[in-house]
């Protein structure tokens, strides 16, 4: 969906009649992109990537078709087996996709995902009226109301995910684009640069800092995404980043080192009153149990726990195990 706002604020600015398609309801497919959608105009043009384009056309005739006073449509499309292998889908499914006219969708909602906050989409519909009022979530606001604690749980596992709710007032499309993790780097090497490579492969955003202090304002600016991987073993550097990090309340915090490290920095962080119930949130030694041997293989293993961590999976981390560290 973020890749889409350049071309939406665009197509408003130029009075085009557009359309944004995304999906309800799904059943199938296999594995797919959760934040997929698509712009369409009236002349047929298509952004965005929804289905491989499996059904490009028809959401364009759907469209096109809609009249002035409508504000949503719900279609359903369906793909079967010989086609999805066609159109190089992992398997054939079905979709109820919503298409609503640019102007039915608030400014507020390209702003903010312009700006790469967390936030949700509600959107309420009337599919006996063809009508649907949609209304903006950020990460920070307080839930109102079913839909709104909803998109506060899909935010909070920190990647995107969509959630249809049935109740008396109809159907309600909950659509959540949380701040993608932004991993903050203590320490050099080779090892951190794979961790920076791994994390750009998963969309992340990356920094590697070298000081306290550089360390404090990256996390400071990025709290609500941030997730520290300390690789330094320098007391004067990692004791008060964990420190810090831990009153931020950031969503993630690691350390790498041995058994032997990971004791000595707990003693520091002791020393300088740091409570047991954050040290609890501190993953140390870093990383999933893998058995990872080579730097590639320990950024994997770093990069899955905090994927893990971060949509409040049960794994098994090394600080959970008492073999030992490498495989």
């Amino acid at each position: 969906m973020r890749e889409l706002v350049e071309t939406a604020r665009r197509w408003v600015a130029e009075g085009r009649a557009g359309f944004l398609a995304r999906p309800v309801t799904e059943q199938g497919f296999g594995p797919r992109d959760p934040a997929g959608a698509l712009l369409v105009d009236a002349r047929g043009e298509c952004v965005g990537n929804l289905y491989r384009g499996v059904f490009d056309a028809e959401l364009v005739a759907e469209a096109g078709s809609m009249g002035a006073g409508e504000t949503a449509r719900v279609c359903e499309v369906a793909v079967g087996a010989g086609e999805a292998v066609e159109a190089r889908l992992t398997c054939g499914g079905q979709a109820e996709v919503l298409i609503q006219p640019l102007g039915a969708v608030p400014a507020e909602w390209w702003d903010l995902l312009e700006q790469g906050v967390g936030v949700a989409l509600v959107t309420r519909l009337n599919e006996a009226a063809d009508q649907a009022v949609s209304h903006v979530v950020r990460a920070v606001d307080a839930p109102r109301d079913d839909a709104g604690r909803r998109a506060g749980e899909l935010l909070g596992t920190r990647r995107p995910g969509r959630d249809a709710l049935y109740g008396e007032a109809g159907l309600v499309l909950v659509e959540a684009y949380p701040s993608a993790p932004y991993v903050v780097i203590g320490g050099g090497g080779e090892l951190a640069g794979v961790i920076a490579r791994q994390a750009e492969l998963l969309g992340w955003g990356a920094e590697l800092v070298e000081t306290a202090a550089d360390a404090e304002k990256v996390l400071t600016d990025h709290r609500d995404a941030a997730c520290l991987v300390l690789l330094s073993h320098d007391p004067d550097f990692d004791v008060p980043t964990i420190s810090r990090a831990l009153a931020l309340e950031v969503p993630y915090v690691g350390a790498l080192g041995s058994r032997r490290t990971t004791a000595r920095r707990r003693e520091g962080l002791l020393a300088a009153r740091v409570s047991e119930p954050r040290l609890a949130r501190v993953h140390g030694p870093i990383g999933l149990d893998l058995g990872a041997r080579t730097p590639a293989e320990t950024a994997l293993a770093i990069c899955a726990e905090i994927l893990g961590v971060l949509g409040g999976r049960e794994t098994r981390g090394l600080r959970d195990s008492d073999g030992p560290l490498r495989g």
